[in-house]
């Protein structure tokens, strides 16, 4: 029910989404409370009659393209549809524009949005609100990330970077299938200073222009190596790439960034954008333990991250941090890198494998894999020096957050408390799209 309609001020800022440099990535829609936030199949848009102004959308954003406002007229406020029509923001009124229609709004009445409450701990599954743990701030000891030094918006729009390297990471042949067809894409920078780090996208912009005649928006990919290069000092970087041959209704549909990747020739030049991302970061305290959970192409940050380490531990700078890994897919095929991950030594990472579609057995998921270690999971909820980061399809993510509380329930643990620790430092990153 709402509160008592009250006298709507005649001029009101707007919040809204800057095409020009948003990466389609869903974070905003995803974490949104109250559902104000949708999209098309080219834009993000705020529905001004229920945008509430809680700014939960606002520091998870990678971009900052989220971070911007328009200062008009109740009356003349920009739709849904018009939003969803731009290619760029249109420019702020001008005070004539908005004395113009200011006086037929002074009288409207405004319902003014309720608070959205956090689920009760015991609340449904259906009720269970999991993006509210989140974290949105980086880990305490996460180095310093650079952000939006190549965007439509920045000194240099872009920077090109050519393909060294393009090799299909998931098994060949009848049974895996074209739609298992995952690359590991590495591209180049030269000279061009492009400073990442494990966590960290980078977006690609596809040649050619898209169904309204308009230049192709930037396709998001999380950055599979680590800071020091997917070659050792130097200047380059690799990308997980599923290429997408149908939607989420199973309808065919050739995914314009995906296919335009996986199908790249070394020497090939690509447009790239970014990097993005400034909270979903790996800690650098080397006593730091880290908790990986992924589904197919979300495997690539975890990539990052487990390479960083492996390479730590070989100049002997890694202490005593433990890495797990839940890494789940429809059967073996699909796994991206289950080869090289089956080869990492069992005193370094704690593996653990998943599969819904393997013939003749049982589905099981992460989650699943996750309950069957809750004695180490609750020491790692309880820990400080504990980080937990998930990535892959937003499915996963309620079955994985549902697990974490059962597992600190059942431990003993108040999970209202523990899940509050988890975002307010950065321990729980939530990275599904």
């Amino acid at each position: 029910m709402n509160a008592p309609a009250q006298t709507a001020p005649a001029v009101i800022k707007q919040h809204l989404i800057d095409p020009e440099i948003c990466i389609r990535c869903n974070t905003c829609e995803a974490i949104c409370p109250v559902g104000a936030i949708t999209h098309d199949s080219r834009n993000y848009v705020v529905d001004v009659s229920k945008c509430n102004w809680c700014n939960d959308c606002i520091s998870p954003c990678p971009t900052g393209s989220i971070d911007n406002y328009r200062t008009v007229t109740r009356q003349k406020a920009y739709s849904l549809d018009a939003q969803l029509g731009w290619d760029v923001l249109p420019a702020e009124l001008s005070k004539a524009e908005l004395a113009e229609g200011a006086d037929d709004a002074t009288t409207e009445p405004v319902a003014t949005p309720e608070p959205v409450a956090a689920p009760a701990e015991n609340a449904a599954a259906d009720t269970f609100n999991s993006a509210q743990y989140g974290a949105t701030v980086p880990p305490w000891s996460a180095a310093h990330a650079y952000t939006n030094l190549y965007s439509p918006k920045a000194a240099h729009k872009t920077i090109e970077a050519t393909v060294t390297g393009n090799l299909r990471v998931t098994e060949v042949g009848q049974q895996a299938g074209a739609d298992y067809d995952t690359h590991h894409v590495v591209l180049d920078f030269g000279a061009m200073p492009f400073p990442v780090l494990e966590g960290q996208s980078i977006g690609i912009i596809p040649p050619g222009l898209d169904e309204r005649g308009k230049p192709h928006h930037a396709r998001q990919y999380s950055i599979a190596s680590p800071r020091n290069g997917e070659r050792p000092g130097h200047n380059n970087l690799s990308l997980t790439i599923k290429r997408v041959l149908e939607n989420h209704q199973g309808q065919p549909v050739r995914g314009v960034g995906s296919n335009y990747m996986c199908d790249l020739k070394v020497g090939d030049k690509v447009q790239v954008v970014g990097p993005f991302g400034a909270s979903f970061l790996m800690p650098n305290h080397p006593k730091s333990h880290i908790v990986m959970i992924c589904t197919g192409t979300g495997s690539a940050p975890m990539r990052a991250m487990t390479e960083w380490r492996r390479r730590l531990r070989q100049t002997g700078k890694f202490e005593s941090g433990k890495l797990m890994l839940f890494f789940g897919a429809r059967t073996q095929a699909e796994l991206p890198y289950f080869g090289p991950l089956q080869s990492l030594p069992k005193d370094f990472i704690d593996t653990h494998f998943a599969f819904s579609r393997e013939s003749g057995k049982p589905k099981r998921y992460v989650q699943d894999a996750m309950r069957e270690r809750a004695a180490d999971l609750a020491t790692m909820l309880a820990d400080p020096n504990a980080h937990f980061c998930v990535c892959g399809l937003k499915a996963m993510e309620e079955g994985v957050v549902l697990a974490l509380r059962d597992i600190a329930t059942q431990a003993g643990l108040e999970w209202d408390t523990v899940g509050a620790s988890l975002k307010a430092q950065g321990r729980l990153h939530l990275e599904t799209y």
